[in-house]
């Protein structure tokens, strides 16, 4: 309630109004583009190619809104991009010139983001290639020079647009744009799964009494995914006073928020892709090739007793690179020195190392409990299906991102009213 409370005050200023506005056309244009196909392209054989277990590409085609099993005009989603922005910020931890540009404020940003759109071109080039000679070629009606350079060039003309049409968004509408691309893309597989349980409801394979307890089960997932999303510890800091001419600096208490969940979907996503990766080899090998035959009954979510063998590696991934990539996004050595500095310090607690080791224990401990949910909420949904017999449309990751970025743009909107109600104290 208190989300469609925000909107609706939102919507009575007009300034936000045209801002949203903005967002829903942008929106809008993101998924009819979604709906037009990469010209050239045999249709029945396109659909042969996504018959049955497609390993890695579902997630390519989860971030993409069903673009990429359409193969339409933006298959390759935003992919790119992230992949680019993600590689940026570990080159940031590992090559001097990075880290120098990321200290730089404003200038060093807009110098890291032109090479991150110089990188998702690159990348964009690199997939669309792959996905046209390869993986879609016996798709493709006339594979000579000329018609696999277009293909390739819309491929990386539609990831180009989706970049420029997230960076419109943030520049004049609410939100993050690249997340409400992602967003719009699971968002609008919400029909489709109404309608696929009206089907089994109507033809008698699934009881009233299971569809209830199915939304029941969303429900209480949502929310589990809100209390952690929105869980924050916050640990007190104390700056000290100190006298700078005649005027006295400091004194004020503070805290440093840390996050239950910091990493949010790169954990699954990391696990998704190593864990996928040899179904997506299967893709490419003969039915009844041994590999292919290992695969499917022992690390395929679909085997017997691959599903719990799959669940228990996906539970292990996501707990393992939870760790890593808390390790690589929170230094607690560097915020240390950062309150040393400053002439803040935890109470209780010595400046330099001892805070640091407090920061590294905090952090451990408090990722136990996001380590845990993320891995519950990417396993549940494999789980529930093979013991239930259910086709559930929505994982856990699609949950996960969907009320992500749905509690990032109602934040946004909140400080957007903030600073227009805010008077202060000049008038």
């Amino acid at each position: 309630m208190g989300m469609i409370k925000t909107v609706a005050q939102a919507w009575k200023i007009p300034e936000l109004r045209s801002k949203i506005l903005y967002t829903l056309m942008m929106l809008l244009i993101f998924r009819i583009g979604s709906n037009i196909p990469v010209p050239n392209i045999n249709r029945a054989a396109l659909a042969e190619l996504f018959t049955g277990e497609t390993g890695l590409f579902d997630l390519f085609d989860l971030f993409s809104g069903g673009s990429f099993s359409n193969f339409t005009i933006f298959a390759l989603s935003i992919t790119p991009y992230i992949t680019a922005s993600i590689i940026v910020q570990l080159l940031t931890m590992a090559f001097p010139y990075f880290e120098n540009l990321a200290k730089q404020g404003v200038e060093g940003r807009k110098k890291m983001a032109q090479i991150t759109r110089y990188m998702t071109v690159v990348l964009a080039v690199v997939q669309a290639i792959g996905l046209t000679v390869g993986l879609f070629r016996r798709a493709i009606i006339d594979t000579d020079v000329f018609s696999i350079i277009v293909v390739i060039l819309v491929l990386t003309a539609g990831t180009a647009f989706l970049m420029w049409l997230g960076e419109k968004i943030n520049d004049n509408g609410i939100g993050n744009g690249i997340s409400l691309l992602i967003f719009a893309g699971i968002v609008d597989r919400i029909p489709s799964a109404i309608r696929s349980l009206a089907t089994q409801y109507t033809s008698g394979n699934m009881s009233l009494i299971t569809i209830i307890l199915l939304l029941v089960a969303a429900v209480l997932v949502i929310a589990g995914v809100v209390l952690i999303q929105e869980g924050t510890r916050k640990v007190p800091v104390q700056y000290a006073k100190r006298v700078v001419g005649r005027k006295m600096y400091g004194g004020q208490s503070t805290h440093i928020p840390i996050k239950v969940n910091q990493s949010g979907v790169i954990p699954i996503i990391f696990a998704l892709s190593l864990l996928q990766f040899p179904l997506t080899i299967t893709y490419f090998t003969a039915a009844d090739s041994g590999f292919t035959t290992f695969v499917t009954k022992y690390l395929s979510p679909n085997g017997n007793p691959g599903v719990w063998i799959y669940a228990t590696l996906n539970i292990v991934l996501i707990i393992f690179f939870t760790y890593f990539y808390n390790q690589i996004t929170f230094n607690p050595v560097e915020v240390a020195d950062n309150l040393k500095a400053n002439g803040g310090f935890i109470p209780g607690i010595r400046p330099g190392k001892a805070t640091s080791d407090y920061l590294q224990k905090v952090t451990s401990r408090i990722t136990v409990v996001g380590a845990v949910f993320l891995a519950a909420i990417a396993t549940l949904p494999t789980i529930l299906s093979t013991l239930t017999g259910l086709s559930l449309h929505f994982g856990g990751t699609s949950l996960l991102i969907a009320v992500g970025v749905a509690l990032e743009t109602v934040r946004a909107l909140e400080n957007q009213m903030l600073m227009r109600n805010y008077q202060g104290f000049l008038k």
